[in-house]
């Protein structure tokens, strides 16, 4: 049985292995819950689902910063340089 690979299926399969079994954990610790593998991985797909845009969105505006960042400290480096 092939899976549905969906746009916010970014984990690896070891990743969603041990996050639905955090789950399970969560849900018998936290809730006094049992709840079983498919409800977990419904779980975790509808949060992966919702959040995936503005986690991807975020990681990129970080790396935005740091690119920045970078070429600031580049610019002066190479400011340093001329003014020898």
């Amino acid at each position: 049985m092939s899976q549905i690979k969906r746009k916010w299926s970014v984990l690896p399969k070891e990743k969603q292995k041990i996050l639905i079994e955090k789950t399970i954990t969560f849900f018998a610790n936290e809730r006094d819950q049992e709840i079983g593998i498919i409800s977990a991985e419904e779980i975790l797909d509808f949060f992966t689902e919702h959040l995936y845009t503005e986690i991807y969105n975020t990681a990129i505006d970080d790396s935005k910063k740091l690119l920045r960042k970078r070429l600031e400290d580049l610019e002066f480096d190479l400011d340093l340089l001329i003014n020898k």
